[in-house]
C-alpha cells in the first residue's frame, strides 16, 4: 500500500466515523416515529456539531482534501485499475461531496440557524430529516469506496501471485526446452 492508498484511506474512515457518529442520530430520525425528544435530540446534536470551533472545520474540509488530491494521485498512472477502480471511487467521493455541499450544509444550517420569521419548525424537522438521509447516502457512497480499494488491492495481489506463477513455469519449461534439445 502506498502513500496515495494511505490518504485515501484515511480520509474516507476519518468521515466514516463522523457520519456513524451522526448515525445514533439519524437512525433514530429515519427509521423511528418522530417524537418530539427525537426532532429535541436531533436539533441539539446537529446545533452542536453546527456551533463547532472553526479548526474543527477546517481540519473536516482539510482531511476532506486529502482525499480528493490522493484518488486523483492514483488516477494519475492511468492503469487499468486506476481506470477502474479508483476512477469509480472518485466519482464515489465526488457524489459524496456533492451531497455534503448541496444537501448537507443547507439543512444543517436550518437545523441550527434557522432564518426567523422564515424557517418553522416544520421546515427544521424536515431539514433534519434531509440531513439524516443526506448523511445516510454519503456512508454507502465512503462504504463503496472502501470496498472498492480494498477489490483493488486484492486485484493487485492476485495479479502478483499469477505473474510469479507463469514467470516460476516458464522457468521450469525453459529448462526443460534446454535439455530436450541438449539430447
Amino acid at each position: 500500500m502506498g502513500f496515495r492508498q494511505a490518504a485515501v484511506l484515511t480520509a474516507v474512515s476519518f468521515f466514516l466515523g463522523v457520519l456513524f457518529i451522526c448515525l445514533n442520530v439519524d437512525y433514530r430520525i429515519l427509521f423511528t416515529p418522530l417524537t418530539d425528544s427525537v426532532t429535541r435530540d436531533g436539533f441539539e446534536f446537529y446545533t452542536t456539531f453546527y456551533n463547532a470551533p472553526p479548526a474543527i472545520k477546517a481540519l473536516l474540509h482539510a482531511v476532506m482534501g486529502v482525499g480528493l488530491l490522493g484518488l486523483m494521485g492514483k488516477l494519475h498512472k492511468w492503469d487499468d485499475s486506476a481506470m477502474f477502480f479508483d476512477g469509480s471511487s472518485l466519482a464515489a467521493y465526488i457524489f459524496s461531496i456533492a451531497v455534503y455541499l448541496t444537501v448537507g450544509i443547507p439543512a444543517l444550517r436550518t437545523v441550527a440557524d434557522p432564518i426567523p420569521d422564515v424557517d418553522t419548525r416544520a421546515d427544521r424537522v424536515e431539514a433534519l430529516r434531509i440531513l439524516s438521509a443526506g448523511n445516510t447516502i454519503m456512508i454507502v457512497l465512503l462504504g463503496a469506496i472502501l470496498a472498492l480499494q480494498a477489490g483493488e488491492e486484492y486485484a493487485r495481489r492476485l495479479g502478483a501471485k499469477e505473474l510469479s506463477k507463469f514467470s516460476t513455469q516458464q522457468k521450469v519449461d525453459g529448462k526443460e526446452a534446454a535439455q530436450k534439445w541438449q539430447q
